[in-house]
């Protein structure tokens, strides 16, 4: 069970994903869909189509004028394509849930700063984790453009969520390795949830600002690492403010 709730959401955004591209490739062909109409379902009339499309559930007609409409997609594909992404969004929801429940409950173990030199830690948790952002994003760039070629719109909102999860995932796995001290496993979590979406937030508008959506660029990199130094610093910061003020809470409670 604690398995299914840890990989529930990747492996639903992939399935997701997958999904995406096989519907997208059943439809007639993005670039010239008149063309993949006309070679299916080789009409005398002449290439000369108007193609709808939709996703739920998947279809795709050909209309050829003169009331010459013909299905792209037969209903066995159709009905088989809907279940199939019935199923993946079941699994994407129940992992969006599950890892939102995650977000809460007990905090658990303490890992104390005795012994840790915070500063040094501090110091690597800016570079290291700036540096792994750099590389992370600078791949997302490249998977965002696929994502939206061979999955369209359904694959572009599949690979966001995907890419806010694994920005989040990674800024956990550093948290935990060079975060604030003292803190919990719950903390990095919120930390490390906080930080991925903002991330992710913040190189969403910057190109949507310049006018370059959907497609991400790779200057994204750089603004991605900086702003995790940015948002990690403040982290920090408050951890130590929380961590200073806790002593004396304690205290005045003792008295």
């Amino acid at each position: 069970m604690q398995a299914f709730k840890r990989w529930s959401l990747a492996a639903g955004l992939v399935l997701g994903l997958i999904w995406a591209a096989v519907v997208s490739a059943s439809m007639p062909s993005w670039w010239d869909p008149s063309k993949s109409c006309f070679e299916k379902l080789g009409p005398l009339v002449g290439p000369d189509a108007a193609v709808h499309t939709g996703w739920f559930p998947p279809s795709a007609t050909c209309d050829f004028g003169g009331g010459d409409v013909r299905d792209y997609l037969s209903t066995t594909q159709s009905v088989v394509l809907s279940v199939i992404g019935i199923l993946v969004g079941a699994l994407v929801v129940a992992g969006i849930v599950l890892t939102l429940q995650s977000l809460k409950g007990e905090p658990g173990p303490i890992r104390s700063a005795d012994g840790v030199d915070l500063t040094r830690r501090h110091r690597n948790h800016l570079l290291y984790g700036a540096l792994d952002l750099l590389v992370v994003v600078a791949v997302l760039t490249a998977l965002n453009a696929a994502a939206i070629i061979f999955g369209e719109i359904i694959g572009g909102v599949l690979f966001a969520f995907a890419a806010v999860l694994l920005l989040a995932a990674l800024a956990v796995v550093l948290d935990r390795h060079t975060g604030p001290l003292p803190s919990t496993a719950l903390a990095s979590r919120r930390r490390g949830a906080a930080t991925g979406a903002i991330l992710y937030g913040v190189v969403f508008v910057a190109t949507a600002v310049t006018g370059q959506l959907p497609f991400f660029r790779l200057w994204a990199a750089p603004l991605a690492a900086i702003t995790f130094a940015v948002v990690t610093h403040v982290q920090w910061t408050k951890a130590a403010t929380v961590a200073n003020e806790t002593p004396k809470t304690e205290q005045n409670s003792t008295t």
